[in-house]
């Protein structure tokens, strides 16, 4: 019972900091550089998608065209276009993320399920299939 009173006390606090930074963080790559932006008319328009895979049923937090947490049945997606208008969000981005929540793993023991962002249809962040206790989490510029 500790473990999971500990683990969802990690999970909200990662879910708070999300916007914080700009650093990616370990576990995740920037890419920002490979990703391609859709032009219209001045903005900048990516498709960003979150996914957390698995089975069964778990928490997940998110942020993408909002800050939201919900209880899903895995494999889970959310797809969402970004638009990045004013001058600064082209220049600093903003950040998109997901905290997987956990599912029991062959061991029996909970373990945090695997996440992926991608990103104009490229992977730019995991969390290594769920090996990682970390968020998925990117800064889309």
């Amino acid at each position: 019972m500790r473990k999971i009173i500990s683990g969802t006390a990690l999970l909200l606090t990662a879910a708070l900091l999300t916007g914080c930074g700009t650093d990616n963080g370990p576990g995740t790559a920037d890419k920002s550089a490979n990703v391609k932006p859709k032009q219209d008319s001045g903005k900048n328009e990516h498709e960003v998608t979150l996914q957390v895979l698995g089975t069964g049923t778990s928490q997940v937090y998110y942020n993408l065209d909002t800050n939201k947490m919900e209880k899903v049945k895995l494999p889970w997606e959310r797809t969402a276009t970004i638009t990045l208008t004013t001058d600064a969000e082209k220049k600093v981005g903003t950040t998109v993320s997901v905290v997987p929540g956990s599912v029991p793993g062959s061991d029996g023991l909970l373990h945090a399920a695997a996440c992926v962002i991608t990103v104009d249809g490229k992977k730019v962040a995991d969390n290594q299939g769920g090996k990682s206790d970390k968020m998925c989490q990117y800064n889309v510029k």
